[in-house]
């Protein structure tokens, strides 16, 4: 029967997912022999032989399968005890990882079961304890023991690759079975058991380019000579299967992008043989003139392309530089260049690539010739002057239209246009010149004057008759040559002084000349006297030969008192030819001198003072006389008008004996009153009164909208009646200017204080009132305040 129970175990073991075993199949006894667990040991009598103890728990280790969806609980195992009898007296406990809620064991019969579906991939066994106890009286039968329940894997998870998405690199034309990329999957399936966990990589899409190796995950080239600038990208899609790739297995795929990277396999290549261009006579150097191209299919620094010039007959004339941009070659003019001299250029361009790879050099060379063909372009120019300057001379004082010279311009076009001259009117504001529009001919208009001006410097314009917009310009600079038009003079106003005791053939002054005249008609000086004076018995001349000249005194002895100054005249003759010559006078002053020849005097007056005064002195003394005469008598005059007083007062004028009073002002709201310092000036009575030399032309009336106060009607008469006078007096310039005051303020509550009037008219006011106003006003309390005892008295 242990045979049969053994064999049973291992074929559930073996023979997983089969439920037949669910209630049939128990597990009592392994083969392996361990102690009995619950510790009985049978002694024979004296002399029999000892028995081993037979084993209290048989089980193996235990085994569920993963994922299992059956009706009823999977049946695990069995726990059995030897010492049950079948009687329901020993119960079994489960306990440990599980128990109770995966697993659950029959306490009468020992049967496991699992309740709930395992998954491997989350925990892969559990750890239980067993024990069998007395129903009754829960004594443990047996001790405690530990055993373990397996889950089962089956397949049920497919290869998942580490990305869902892989990039790789690869250079073009490389070998077959060049390296590109190593993919993996991972298979959450126990690799420990069967064939779940073992994957097999295959390729699904991109072949025949590439291939991957089954058992590693590397991709690999599977072509020879793949051209990047064929196709640049490819896409492979590698799929890893379990089960070894037999059939039932599961799967998982992963794109991977693979890029060709570019070697320097291609050569530069001009798409054309010969390229045309053309370029403008008028262009200046370093203007582009065209472009040229060698297509590179390589890229980055593989299909980078350097251009020269090898040859050609414009390799003078143009130059081509490498725009690293575009690619291109620029060619670029590098001198000017003339159409009526050379109409077309020929260039030889190379292109090559300026890095060359030399596992490809078989497939070079890696560069490429063309031709550019260059046609120049007769452009418009402007007409051209055969000289860059011209320099004409012309005699001052030549006649109008007398020619100086030629200017001469052509039209290097093939069109050979007429041309035009016309002078630059800014460059001749006074108009000495004019030019013949046809023929280029400068002829002078009014004559000229080198000393005033002896260069003159035109422009003169050349316009093509057809096409106005097209000039030229050129300097001309015109010499006004010198004639002999300017007699010498002295070269400064000199005036001589002799003295009366001068020696004879002594020098006193010596002369020089001035020419305007250019140096060839100027000096050398020749003075002289005139031939009438020869034999002046005076004065002679001595021409020193350096274009000066000395005067001596021919005779000893001059006076003053018969005559004082001598006019000698001089001929100056210059060096021109023909020559001109001029008079100029000298003044010789006698002087009187010591005896050492230093100058005293030159008055020749000194002496006829002694003798008498003369007519016109007595004159002048009369008339110095007379105006200090008249001057003394202005001053007496004027002294005496100063002492009249101006202005008659009255005697019994009450208002005379007034020489000062109080302003009293109208507080705080008097800030328009007049100053009336004018009435408090004492000078005023004695008739020192202030004058300006300005008459009033206007009379100053009271400001609009001030009333005057209701005593101020007399003083206002005073004034105007004072200032009556003063203007109407004609013996009293200058005129006064006096102001006037209309009233002497506004909203003062004490109303005016002014007592002119208190004398003459018969006043009732009441003045006791001036007794409360304080000390300031006592004096005015004491005068007017007894008025009535002063009625009584009288």
């Amino acid at each position: 029967p242990k045979m049969k129970e053994d064999h049973c175990l291992h074929a559930a073991l073996l023979c997983l997912g089969v439920l037949c075993y669910s209630h049939g199949l128990t597990i009592e006894r392994l083969n392996h022999s361990r102690p009995s667990l619950h510790g009985h040991h049978e002694k024979g009598k004296e002399g029999q032989v000892l028995h081993r103890s037979k084993r209290g728990w048989v089980w193996n280790q235990f085994f569920v399968i993963e994922e299992y969806t059956g009706p009823d609980p999977v049946l695990v195992g069995r726990l059995h005890s030897d010492i049950d009898s079948g009687d329901g007296n020993i119960k079994y406990i489960l306990s440990g990882e599980g128990a109770g809620i995966i697993f659950v064991i029959d306490d009468k019969s020992g049967n496991i079961h699992a309740t709930k579906t395992l998954d491997r991939e989350e925990r892969a066994q559990y750890t239980l304890t067993a024990q069998a106890v007395d129903r009754n009286t829960n004594r443990p039968l047996e001790p405690p023991s530990e055993f373990i329940v397996k889950v089962q894997d089956i397949n049920d998870n497919p290869p998942e690759f580490l990305h869902e998405n892989y990039h790789a690199n690869v250079p073009e034309r490389s070998n077959v079975g060049t390296s590109v990329i190593q993919v993996t999957a991972s298979d959450a399936d126990d690799p420990t058991y069967g064939n779940s966990a073992k994957l097999v990589y295959s390729i699904l899409e991109g072949q025949p380019y590439f291939s991957v190796e089954a058992q590693t995950g590397i991709i690999r080239t599977a072509l020879p000579n793949m051209d990047r600038e064929a196709k640049e990208e490819y896409h492979v899609v590698i799929q890893a299967k379990d089960m070894g790739g037999h059939m039932g297995g599961l799967s998982g795929t992963t794109k991977v992008t693979i890029t060709l990277t570019d070697v320097n396999d291609n050569p530069p290549k001009f798409p054309q043989s010969v390229y045309q261009m053309s370029v403008s006579e008028a262009a200046v150097p370093g203007e582009e003139v065209g472009r040229v191209k060698a297509k590179d299919p390589d890229i980055g620094e593989n299909g980078l392309v350097a251009y020269s010039i090898i040859d050609g007959d414009g390799m003078d004339m143009f130059e081509i530089t490498t725009d690293y941009e575009t690619q291109e070659g620029v060619v670029k003019l590098k001198k000017t260049l003339d159409y009526e001299t050379k109409k077309s250029y020929s260039l030889k361009v190379e292109a090559a690539n300026v890095h060359i790879d030399p596992k490809f050099i078989s497939n070079g060379p890696f560069k490429d010739t063309v031709t550019v063909k260059i046609a120049v372009e007769d452009a418009d120019e402007p007409p051209v002057f055969l000289k860059p300057s011209y320099i004409f001379e012309v005699q001052e004082n030549a006649a109008s239209g007398t020619v100086v010279g030629k200017v001469h311009a052509k039209d290097l076009d093939a069109a050979n246009s007429a041309i035009r001259y016309s002078i630059d009117r800014h460059t001749d504001l006074e108009r000495y010149f004019v030019i013949n529009a046809e023929d280029g001919n400068i002829k002078t208009i009014k004559a000229l004057d080198r000393e005033e001006m002896a260069w003159h410097n035109i422009s003169v314009f050349a316009v093509e008759v057809h096409k106005q917009h097209q000039e030229a310009k050129v300097p001309v600079a015109i010499k006004v040559v010198d004639v002999n038009d300017n007699a010498p003079k002295f070269a400064a106003a000199y005036e001589a002084f002799v003295c009366e005791n001068a020696r004879s053939n002594q020098q006193f002054i010596t002369i020089s000349a001035d020419d305007k005249d250019d140096s060839a008609n100027g000096p050398r000086f020749i003075f002289s006297l005139p031939p009438e004076i020869i034999h002046n018995p005076n004065f002679t001349l001595r021409d020193n030969r350096d274009n000066t000249a000395s005067v001596l005194v021919r005779r000893e002895g001059f006076s003053r008192q018969k005559q004082d100054l001598y006019l000698l005249p001089i001929v100056i003759s210059d060096g021109g030819v023909p020559p001109l010559s001029s008079t100029n006078t000298l003044t010789i002053r006698v002087c009187g001198c010591d005896s050492s020849g230093s100058l005293l005097s030159c008055n020749a007056e000194a002496y006829v003072l002694n003798a008498g005064l003369s007519t016109g002195a007595l004159i002048a003394i009369l008339a110095c006389i007379v105006i200090l005469l008249v001057i003394v008598v202005l001053f007496v005059t004027l002294k005496r008008q100063k002492k009249e007083p101006l202005i008659v007062f009255e005697e019994e004028d009450v208002r005379e004996n007034i020489i000062t009073y109080d302003d009293e002002g109208g507080g705080e709201e008097d800030t328009e009153a007049f100053d009336i310092a004018t009435l408090q000036n004492p000078d005023g009575i004695n008739g020192f009164v202030p004058r300006k030399d300005i008459k009033p032309e206007y009379q100053y009336l009271p400001r609009p909208g001030l009333r005057p106060t209701p005593n101020s009607v007399d003083v206002d008469d005073f004034i105007n009646t004072r200032i009556q006078e003063a203007d109407n007096d004609p013996t009293a310039p200058p005129y006064d200017s006096i102001q006037i005051y209309g009233y002497e303020g506004r909203g003062s509550v004490a109303g005016s204080l002014s007592s002119l009037e208190s004398a003459t008219t018969d006043s009732d006011l009441d003045y006791d009132y001036l007794q409360n106003w304080g000390p300031r006003f006592k004096k005015l309390a004491d005068l007017y305040g007894s008025k009535d005892t002063f009625d009584d008295d009288s």
